[in-house]
Protein backbone atom coordinates (compact mmCIF):
# COMPACT_ATOMS: atom_id res chain seq x y z
CA UNK A 1 0.00 0.00 0.00
CA UNK A 2 2.89 2.36 0.80
CA UNK A 3 4.43 1.84 -2.67
CA UNK A 4 1.01 2.33 -4.27
CA UNK A 5 0.31 5.66 -2.54
CA UNK A 6 3.87 6.84 -3.10
CA UNK A 7 3.62 6.08 -6.82
CA UNK A 8 0.37 8.04 -7.14
CA UNK A 9 2.02 11.10 -5.61
CA UNK A 10 5.22 10.78 -7.65
CA UNK A 11 3.47 10.35 -11.00
CA UNK A 12 0.93 13.13 -10.41
CA UNK A 13 3.48 15.69 -9.19
CA UNK A 14 5.96 14.80 -11.95
CA UNK A 15 3.40 15.01 -14.76
CA UNK A 16 1.10 17.85 -13.72
CA UNK A 17 3.52 20.72 -14.52
CA UNK A 18 4.38 19.16 -17.90
CA UNK A 19 0.79 18.41 -18.88
CA UNK A 20 -0.08 21.93 -17.67
CA UNK A 21 -3.87 21.93 -18.22
CA UNK A 22 -4.08 25.58 -17.15
CA UNK A 23 -1.81 26.57 -20.04
CA UNK A 24 -4.13 24.74 -22.44
CA UNK A 25 -7.17 26.82 -21.45
CA UNK A 26 -6.78 29.58 -24.11
CA UNK A 27 -6.48 27.05 -26.95
CA UNK A 28 -9.39 24.95 -25.68
CA UNK A 29 -11.62 28.04 -25.30
CA UNK A 30 -10.70 29.24 -28.77
CA UNK A 31 -11.33 25.89 -30.45
CA UNK A 32 -14.68 25.40 -28.69
CA UNK A 33 -15.86 29.04 -28.84
CA UNK A 34 -18.51 28.30 -31.47
CA UNK A 35 -19.77 25.14 -29.78
CA UNK A 36 -22.50 24.50 -27.24
CA UNK A 37 -21.95 23.70 -23.58
CA UNK A 38 -22.57 20.04 -24.37
CA UNK A 39 -19.91 20.15 -27.07
CA UNK A 40 -17.38 21.68 -24.65
CA UNK A 41 -18.19 19.06 -22.03
CA UNK A 42 -17.78 16.28 -24.61
CA UNK A 43 -14.43 17.64 -25.84
CA UNK A 44 -13.18 18.10 -22.26
CA UNK A 45 -14.10 14.52 -21.36
CA UNK A 46 -12.63 13.00 -24.54
CA UNK A 47 -9.46 15.06 -24.16
CA UNK A 48 -8.95 13.81 -20.60
CA UNK A 49 -9.58 10.20 -21.68
CA UNK A 50 -7.09 10.51 -24.55
CA UNK A 51 -4.44 11.95 -22.21
CA UNK A 52 -4.89 9.01 -19.82
CA UNK A 53 -4.77 6.45 -22.65
CA UNK A 54 -1.60 7.92 -24.17
CA UNK A 55 0.28 8.12 -20.87
CA UNK A 56 -0.85 4.72 -19.57
CA UNK A 57 0.09 3.14 -22.90
CA UNK A 58 3.63 4.45 -22.64
CA UNK A 59 3.66 3.53 -18.96
CA UNK A 60 3.35 -0.16 -19.80
CA UNK A 61 5.23 -0.14 -23.12
CA UNK A 62 8.05 2.19 -22.07
CA UNK A 63 10.41 -0.48 -20.73
CA UNK A 64 9.85 -2.64 -23.80
CA UNK A 65 10.63 0.30 -26.08
CA UNK A 66 13.86 1.04 -24.24
CA UNK A 67 14.95 -2.60 -24.43
CA UNK A 68 13.97 -2.82 -28.11
CA UNK A 69 16.00 0.24 -29.10
CA UNK A 70 18.80 -0.53 -26.65
CA UNK A 71 18.49 2.79 -24.80
CA UNK A 72 19.78 3.04 -21.23
CA UNK A 73 17.93 4.90 -18.47
CA UNK A 74 20.62 7.64 -18.07
CA UNK A 75 20.48 8.37 -21.80
CA UNK A 76 16.68 8.52 -21.65
CA UNK A 77 16.88 10.95 -18.72
CA UNK A 78 19.19 13.25 -20.66
CA UNK A 79 17.03 13.11 -23.80
CA UNK A 80 13.85 13.55 -21.76
CA UNK A 81 15.41 16.43 -19.84
CA UNK A 82 16.27 18.21 -23.09
CA UNK A 83 12.69 17.79 -24.34
CA UNK A 84 11.30 19.02 -21.02
CA UNK A 85 13.68 22.00 -21.19
CA UNK A 86 12.43 22.80 -24.69
CA UNK A 87 8.82 22.60 -23.48
CA UNK A 88 9.64 24.86 -20.52
CA UNK A 89 11.36 27.37 -22.79
CA UNK A 90 8.27 27.52 -25.01
CA UNK A 91 6.19 28.24 -21.91
CA UNK A 92 8.55 30.96 -20.68
CA UNK A 93 8.67 32.65 -24.10
CA UNK A 94 4.92 32.05 -24.75
CA UNK A 95 5.71 30.17 -27.96
CA UNK A 96 2.90 27.97 -29.30
CA UNK A 97 3.36 24.19 -29.27
CA UNK A 98 1.52 23.99 -32.57
CA UNK A 99 3.05 24.57 -35.99
CA UNK A 100 1.51 26.96 -38.51
CA UNK A 101 0.24 24.02 -40.56
CA UNK A 102 -1.39 22.44 -37.49
CA UNK A 103 -3.03 25.71 -36.53
CA UNK A 104 -4.40 26.15 -40.05
CA UNK A 105 -5.81 22.61 -40.08
CA UNK A 106 -7.84 23.30 -36.93
CA UNK A 107 -10.19 25.64 -38.78
CA UNK A 108 -12.13 22.69 -40.24
CA UNK A 109 -11.65 20.26 -37.36
CA UNK A 110 -14.68 19.27 -35.27
CA UNK A 111 -13.12 16.77 -32.84
CA UNK A 112 -10.13 18.47 -31.24
CA UNK A 113 -9.85 16.03 -28.31
CA UNK A 114 -6.97 13.91 -29.62
CA UNK A 115 -5.17 16.45 -31.76
CA UNK A 116 -4.24 19.07 -30.87
CA UNK A 117 -5.51 18.93 -27.25
CA UNK A 118 -4.29 15.53 -26.01
CA UNK A 119 -1.37 15.38 -28.44
CA UNK A 120 0.78 17.46 -28.52
CA UNK A 121 -0.75 20.12 -26.22
CA UNK A 122 -1.16 18.07 -23.02
CA UNK A 123 0.54 14.69 -23.35
CA UNK A 124 3.51 15.70 -25.46
CA UNK A 125 7.04 14.27 -25.75
CA UNK A 126 8.07 15.72 -22.37
CA UNK A 127 5.37 13.98 -20.33
CA UNK A 128 5.79 10.76 -22.34
CA UNK A 129 9.51 10.80 -21.64
CA UNK A 130 8.86 11.24 -17.91
CA UNK A 131 6.40 8.32 -17.90
CA UNK A 132 8.91 6.05 -19.61
CA UNK A 133 11.56 7.17 -17.13
CA UNK A 134 9.29 6.27 -14.20
CA UNK A 135 8.75 2.74 -15.46
CA UNK A 136 12.44 2.22 -16.16
CA UNK A 137 13.54 2.55 -12.54
CA UNK A 138 14.52 -0.78 -10.99
CA UNK A 139 11.91 -0.51 -8.25
CA UNK A 140 9.06 -0.32 -10.77
CA UNK A 141 9.20 -4.07 -11.32
CA UNK A 142 6.80 -4.24 -8.35
CA UNK A 143 3.18 -4.38 -9.50
CA UNK A 144 2.06 -1.86 -6.88
CA UNK A 145 4.26 0.79 -8.52
CA UNK A 146 2.62 0.27 -11.91
CA UNK A 147 -0.83 0.38 -10.36
CA UNK A 148 0.11 3.52 -8.43
CA UNK A 149 1.50 5.25 -11.52
CA UNK A 150 -1.68 4.31 -13.42
CA UNK A 151 -3.84 5.70 -10.62
CA UNK A 152 -1.77 8.91 -10.61
CA UNK A 153 -2.32 9.31 -14.36
CA UNK A 154 -6.06 8.70 -13.97
CA UNK A 155 -6.13 11.32 -11.20
CA UNK A 156 -4.30 13.70 -13.52
CA UNK A 157 -6.88 12.97 -16.25
CA UNK A 158 -9.66 13.86 -13.81
CA UNK A 159 -7.97 17.18 -13.00
CA UNK A 160 -7.54 17.88 -16.74
CA UNK A 161 -11.25 17.21 -17.28
CA UNK A 162 -12.33 19.48 -14.41
CA UNK A 163 -10.05 22.34 -15.50
CA UNK A 164 -11.20 22.14 -19.14
CA UNK A 165 -14.80 21.89 -17.96
CA UNK A 166 -14.56 25.26 -16.19
CA UNK A 167 -12.03 26.67 -18.67
CA UNK A 168 -14.37 29.36 -19.97
CA UNK A 169 -15.00 30.72 -16.45
CA UNK A 170 -11.27 30.52 -15.62
CA UNK A 171 -10.39 32.28 -18.86
CA UNK A 172 -12.83 35.12 -18.12
CA UNK A 173 -11.56 35.38 -14.54
CA UNK A 174 -7.81 35.21 -15.19
CA UNK A 175 -7.74 36.62 -18.69
CA UNK A 176 -5.07 35.99 -21.31
CA UNK A 177 -2.49 37.94 -19.31
CA UNK A 178 -3.13 36.05 -16.07
CA UNK A 179 -2.90 32.65 -17.74
CA UNK A 180 0.22 33.75 -19.62
CA UNK A 181 1.94 34.87 -16.41
CA UNK A 182 1.02 31.62 -14.66
CA UNK A 183 2.35 29.58 -17.60
CA UNK A 184 5.64 31.49 -17.55
CA UNK A 185 6.04 30.89 -13.81
CA UNK A 186 5.35 27.16 -14.26
CA UNK A 187 7.72 27.13 -17.23
CA UNK A 188 10.54 28.46 -15.04
CA UNK A 189 10.08 25.69 -12.47
CA UNK A 190 9.77 23.07 -15.22
CA UNK A 191 13.07 24.32 -16.66
CA UNK A 192 14.65 23.74 -13.24
CA UNK A 193 13.17 20.20 -13.22
CA UNK A 194 14.65 19.62 -16.69
CA UNK A 195 18.12 20.62 -15.50
CA UNK A 196 17.78 18.21 -12.56
CA UNK A 197 16.74 15.36 -14.90
CA UNK A 198 19.70 16.01 -17.21
CA UNK A 199 22.06 16.18 -14.22
CA UNK A 200 20.80 12.85 -12.87
CA UNK A 201 21.20 11.32 -16.34
CA UNK A 202 24.78 12.50 -16.66
CA UNK A 203 25.61 11.12 -13.19
CA UNK A 204 24.27 7.73 -14.23
CA UNK A 205 26.43 7.43 -17.34
CA UNK A 206 29.36 4.99 -17.30
CA UNK A 207 32.43 6.97 -18.31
Amino acid sequence: MEHFLQSITISFLALFPLVNPVGAIPLFCTLTSNGTNEYRKKMAFKTAINVVIILVLFLFLGKLLLDFFGISLPVLKIAGGLIVAHTAWEMVTSKSKLTTAETSELNNKEDISFTPMAMPMLSGPGSIGIVIGLTSAKSTSILSYYLGFSAGIILLGLVVYLILLISLKLFKFMGTTGIGVLSRIMGFFILAIAVEIIYEGIKGLDF
